[in-house]
């Protein structure tokens, strides 16, 4: 089977069964909510401050609870890369140049045994190439899915949390990407096994 195929079935499968187990939702669940809303981002953030090519990333998250167990998720990200996602830090060659990537995206998240949880994501991204003398010279289109696993640790009377988490990110769609870009893309996978994060918020 195409490992494509065969990562986009993962996908649905795990997106499919949170849909079908979210159904069995005690009515306690929808009862006594109270901070619905929540705003967060990720400790990426600190990458910035790293020596060598800036990765300008920034990030925003709004949540909504839609149950105790159930969290509908908007996200607004942007950043900048000079290698392949496939082989982000691990590259054997970088592009000529840069790629500025900015979108927002929806996902659901969902609580399963305490605060351990999973969530589902997609980012629609407008890809902004640019030369090595900085130079824009084309945009282009990536759809970024997200599967993610982790634990949410709640502090300070349950206010402010952080989300230790792995991610598996497919990029299925990436469009226009020009010659010389493509050219170190190849051999390298459209996917990221066990990407770490960690997002911390604040609930009101």
């Amino acid at each position: 089977m195409n490992l494509k195929y065969a990562i986009l079935s993962i996908l649905i499968v795990c997106l499919s069964f949170q849909m079908v187990y979210s159904q069995d939702i005690a009515q306690t669940d929808k009862q006594d909510l109270y901070r619905r809303h929540s705003i967060g981002s990720s400790l990426w953030l600190v990458g910035n401050l790293a020596p060598g090519d800036p990765p300008n990333f920034f990030q925003l998250n709004y949540g909504y609870r839609l149950t105790r167990r159930e969290v509908i998720i908007v996200e607004a990200i942007t950043w900048t890369y000079y290698e392949p996602e496939g082989t982000y830090g691990s590259s054997d060659e970088k592009y000529p140049g840069k790629i500025r990537s900015s979108g927002v995206g929806i996902g659901y998240q969902r609580f399963f045994w305490k605060n351990l949880y999973s969530s589902v994501q997609a980012n629609p991204f407008l890809q902004q190439y640019y030369d090595s003398d900085d130079k824009r010279i084309q945009n282009g289109f990536q759809l970024f899915l997200q599967l993610r696993w982790g634990y949410r640790f709640e502090l300070f009377e349950d206010r402010w949390f952080i989300e230790p988490s792995l991610a598996f990110n497919y990029w299925p769609v990436n469009t226009n990407m020009p010659e010389s870009f493509k050219d170190v893309e190849r051999e390298t996978p459209d996917y990221f096994l066990f990407e770490p994060g960690l997002h911390f918020g604040y609930t009101f």
